[in-house]
């Protein structure tokens, strides 16, 4: 495995270019290469306890794109122009709760843990729910998963901002009607599963009209 060695200055540059692309070129896409890339930098992501608390879904079918612009006021010029599409769905409580098959398999099957380390990551995992976060609830429990799917989320965009493919996250949606729609006509477990942001991928049609603003620096962080 080697080192890492991009420059600060072409870093800082690709969060210069990227922005929240409103509208894409609809006549240019994405290779195979590329979109295996970016879902590889999610598949890659960190996440708490690494339990992966997520799950993406790629949109390219038209018919089915349409069925989302009801739903999701924030999505349907994206949906009409976007090279690729994706839903970022999170795990909720009967995925990840302390004590459920998912955990149990992250644990044994992915991570391969022996007994004794299995015992004592679940004492830790169950204590981080039950008295650290205070998760007991489906709707904290879910809340959390999101968090995680959020990292991975930057890190796409990330990514796919340094190889120079424009991209927008997407909170524009109805949550309750969209889940009904992804259990009705995508074939999603929505007990399993909730919509924690959609997220499109592409490339510009123009560059954006004004030039990127932010706080300072020194409004945003202090040092001890």
């Amino acid at each position: 495995m080697n080192t890492p060695n991009i420059s600060q200055e072409d870093i800082i540059n690709a969060f210069q270019y990227r922005h929240a692309t409103k509208e894409f070129d609809a006549s240019k896409s994405l290779t195979d290469e590329q979109i295996n890339f970016i879902l590889k930098t999610a598949n890659l992501s960190p996440s708490s306890f690494g339990f992966e608390p997520w799950h993406f879904v790629i949109i390219q079918d038209k018919d089915l794109r349409e069925l989302i612009k009801p739903v999701a006021w924030g999505a349907p010029l994206k949906l009409d122009t976007a090279s690729h599409f994706i839903l970022g769905l999170a795990m909720k409580a009967p995925m990840v709760k302390h004590n459920t098959k998912y955990i149990d398999y992250m644990m044994k099957d992915v991570k391969h843990l022996p007994e004794d380390a299995i015992e004592m990551y679940s004492k830790f995992y169950r204590e981080f729910q039950e008295r650290d976060f205070n998760l007991d609830s489906d709707r904290t429990l879910f809340d959390w998963a999101s968090k995680q799917t959020y990292i991975a989320l930057g890190n796409m965009m990330t990514a796919a901002a340094l190889t120079g493919i424009d991209s927008c996250p997407i909170e524009g949606f109805h949550q309750e009607k969209a889940e009904a729609l992804l259990k009705d006509k995508f074939n999603i477990d929505t007990n399993k599963y909730g919509l924690a942001y959609m997220v499109a991928f592409g490339y510009r049609k123009a560059d954006p009209p004004h030039p990127k603003t932010r706080r300072p620096l020194e409004d945003i962080v202090t040092w001890k």
